[in-house]
């Protein structure tokens, strides 16, 4: 297992931009709500740590993972200012192929929407076998993959910002 001996909350934020000039939106899946409320925690806990103000902080919900897409999509065109999106979502195993389906489809719109946007899209969808790994990996045994995708959002930014300057 990739996160057995990996704490997914570390970070070092004197390595880290400084998150106070940029904006961050956030689609989080209502879907298994006790796992992406604990990772967007994790995740507005760790830009807020790193000096992001909540004023520049946006959330919004979708019904589910597969949604994620959209919702990323029409954030990015209603506040064009974002500097980065955070997708949280939770897919756990089932007896059917619709796991196999919903997490293929949303890795592959949040890539799509990376290629085919100006704001980088940050995959933070747990895809994980049961339930105990889903609570493993938003905030409990593994730390939180929130917080990880929180870390890349402020990269990402920083890359944004880098990139506009040599245009």
């Amino acid at each position: 297992m990739a996160t057995a001996s990996k704490n997914l909350s570390t970070y070092n934020k004197s390595e880290l931009p400084d998150a106070k000039p940029f904006k961050f939106g956030f689609v989080v899946s209502e879907w298994n709500s006790e796992i992406t409320q604990g990772m967007f925690q994790g995740a507005f806990d760790a830009l807020t740590d790193c000096g992001a103000m909540k004023e520049n902080i946006v959330r919004w919900n979708v019904p589910g993972s597969f949604e994620l897409i959209y919702g990323c999509k029409k954030l990015s065109e209603s506040f064009d200012m974002l500097d980065a999106i955070v997708a949280i979502g939770s897919v756990i195993q089932g007896e059917t192929k619709h796991f196999d389906y919903v997490c293929e489809a949303v890795a592959q719109g949040i890539k799509d929407l990376n290629v085919s946007g100006d704001i980088p899209v940050i995959f933070c969808v747990l895809t994980d076998n049961n339930w105990q790994q889903a609570k493993d990996r938003s905030g409990g045994a593994h730390g939180n993959k929130g917080t990880e995708a929180a870390i890349a959002a402020l990269k990402m930014a920083q890359l944004k910002k880098d990139s506009a300057f040599y245009k």
